[in-house]
């Protein structure tokens, strides 16, 4: 038996159902997962808020564990290779990772980076891998410069890190508050609001920088929509994850999971950024941590905007 959260009504979390069923063993090219961190993102609650094509209810909450195996179904391994009873272990792209244990096809799991606690393991790939996406779709390459909108978030804070690896300057919107935060990730912050566009420019002479190549859009805002179509010229380097509509309406590219070729490219993506997080070369800043039971909450505080790191659930 175990617990999870389960949405059986189109809504808000607090309309999910905690309950405990039995899980199922695995079978062949599948694995079961004790889980010892669930992640917590804006689409766990986004994906059930109404109707959605393809999507029927009920249907179990969360995309994203770090946990143990307590079961291996025969001729089965994971991603790169054997799997044992008792390996540490992430799933990513799962269904119902909101869970004390679940089943798994085994093709969705990698084995736990050692540097990452469980916590911040369970949150690595739903925000890495749209940030690697990000970046791939906008051509961004060493040496140029590319304005980040929403830059402290979780899915910024893996662009500043992943951009730095590949030696691409980011200048990155944010509060005030967060600056050292986008600072601490190698990138040059600048204060959203009135006049930002201005403010950009101004970083990007201080930084000896000539132009802004790219712009990434993490937060959806007219006003992140607005400076990128300002500052570059070419509309294929400027992607959204957050202003679907606005990207249709200004020819600008617009990603999400639940798109095929998304889906395609964060896949293929997963081990390297799980070789990079192997490498103590990835962090996740943490948040809080709340009790398995306390889902609605954790995605309360989610929905705040301001979190100040990453989400997980504990069982």
């Amino acid at each position: 038996m175990a617990w999870h959260w389960i949405a059986e009504q189109w809504g808000t979390p607090d309309s999910w159902r905690f309950a405990e069923d039995d899980v199922p063993g695995p079978g062949v090219g599948e694995v079961t997962i004790r889980v010892h961190a669930a992640g917590v993102n804006p689409a766990d609650a986004k994906h059930v808020a109404r109707p959605r094509p393809g999507l029927e209810l009920p249907t179990p909450i969360g995309y994203e564990v770090s946990g143990v195996i307590t079961a291996v179904g025969d001729d089965t391994t994971i991603v790169r290779g054997p799997v044992s009873v008792g390996d540490e272990v992430i799933a990513f792209r799962v269904r119902g990772g909101y869970a004390t244990e679940l089943t798994v096809p085994a093709q969705k799991v990698l084995r736990k980076p050692a540097p990452l606690s469980h916590p911040q393991a369970a949150n690595l790939l739903l925000a890495g891998t749209t940030a690697a996406e990000m970046l791939e779709v906008v051509g961004a390459a060493a040496g140029e410069t590319v304005l980040l909108h929403g830059a402290s978030g979780a899915v910024g804070v893996s662009v500043l890190q992943q951009a730095a690896l590949q030696g691409i300057r980011v200048i990155g919107t944010a509060s005030r508050a967060r600056f050292d935060t986008v600072s601490d990730f190698g990138g040059i912050p600048v204060e959203y609001g009135d006049g930002l566009a201005e403010r950009v420019t101004a970083a990007l002479v201080d930084a000896g920088a000539e132009r802004i190549d790219a712009a990434l859009d993490a937060v959806g805002t007219d006003e992140a929509v607005a400076t990128s179509l300002a500052l570059v010229p070419d509309r294929t380097r400027i992607v959204t994850i957050a202003a679907a509509d606005a990207a249709a309406q200004h020819g600008i590219r617009a990603i999400a999971g639940s798109l095929p070729d998304s889906a395609r490219f964060r896949d293929a993506v997963r081990e390297h950024l799980v070789e990079l997080a192997e490498q103590g070369l990835l962090d996740v800043p943490m948040a809080r941590e709340y009790p398995l039971n306390q889902a609605p909450q954790a995605l309360e505080l989610l929905a705040s905007g301001h979190p100040g790191g990453k989400v997980a659930l504990v069982p």
